[in-house]
This record gives C-alpha cells, structure tokens and sequence, in this order.
C-alpha cells in the first residue's frame, strides 16, 4: 500500500464556503481531514491527507465547490516527514542553532515553503503557525547551521515569493537561547 503522506489544502475567503468545499472533499476521495477552521480575517482551510490521487480528486472537489471563495490552494504529493509534526506543534527540537524564519500572507503557500525548506537543506522545523492570531498571515521557524538555514530559507523564499504571498525571510545566526522557549 502506498504511504498516505501526501496533502492538500485549500485555502477560502468564506467560512461558509469553507464548510461547502471541505464537506465536496471528504465526498469525493478517501482521505483523512486533517485540519479543517475558520482562520483569521474571516478566512477557512481544509487540509486532507491520504494517497496522491485520492488527495488531487479531494482538492480538485473542494476547489470547485469553493468557487470565487478560493484563495489559494495546493496538492504536495510527498510531503517532507517533518512537515506534520511542525504543523501540529509537537516537533521537538534540543538546541537553537541558527534561526530561520519565514513569514507568509497565506496558510497554503507558507506550507509549501516550508516543505520546499527542508527538503532543500539539512534544518529541522521547531513549528509552522497557520494564521491564527496573526491576521491570516503564517509562518515556519526551522534551525540548523547558518548555511543550511541560510539555504532552507532562500528556497522556501523562492516557493512563496514565487506566489507573490512572501512577507519576510530572516536567518539569525547566533540567536540568544531563550528565543526557544518563545516558540514551543
């Protein structure tokens, strides 16, 4: 059997149509709901993992039933391991190395950046916060060595920027140690 370790996620000005497009998802393939909320600004995500064809029919689905009400969205076929901790906020990370941080105007590209991150150098996600209490805006924060970090940065950067969403990309290099306990 195939990993389900692919997800989707679409990204809707509408609650309503949120609550519309998350329900034609769940119809149409078997995959499981992930995460699924209004979000700040009035926004809502659904995000839905499972196998890559069943996850492409699922957002294919819910993009349509969403209509005009679709912000963004994405299928990310094989997505890096250490995306799902960081997503739920229970990546454990030991020490601070260098400090990257990348900040986006949406859920959707932020998670594809975030994906195309670690995948580009050796980093590990400390979280990936998705636009609650942030005004719809989201952001990973992810550490290593500063070229490493410098590396996962630019590409994640190329991903969002790519998608005119990209607020800001930062790498500390020596960062101060309580910096951590602000992120866990």
């Amino acid at each position: 059997m195939t990993p389900a370790n692919s997800i989707g996620l679409i990204e809707l000005s509408s609650v309503a149509a949120g609550y519309q497009a998350t329900d034609a998802m769940l119809k149409t393939a078997a995959v499981e709901l992930m995460l699924a909320r209004s979000i700040c600004s009035g926004k809502y995500m659904a995000m839905v993992r499972g196998e890559v064809g069943a996850v492409e029919a699922s957002v294919a689905a819910g993009v349509g039933a969403g209509k005009f009400s679709v912000i963004d969205s994405f299928v990310i076929p094989n997505l890096h391991e250490s995306v799902f901790p960081a997503i739920g906020g229970t990546a454990k990370v030991e020490a601070l190395e260098a400090l990257g941080i990348l900040e986006s105007f949406s859920v959707a590209a932020l998670i594809e950046g975030a994906d195309a991150a670690v995948k580009a150098a050796s980093v590990e996600l400390i979280e990936i916060r998705l636009a609650m209490a942030l005004g719809g805006k989201a952001f990973v924060t992810m550490t290593g060595d500063v070229a490493a970090v410098e590396a996962a940065i630019e590409a994640g950067a190329a991903v969002v920027g790519g998608k005119g969403m990209l607020v800001n990309k930062v790498v500390i290099p020596r960062p101060r140690p309580e910096l951590l306990n602000e992120m866990i």
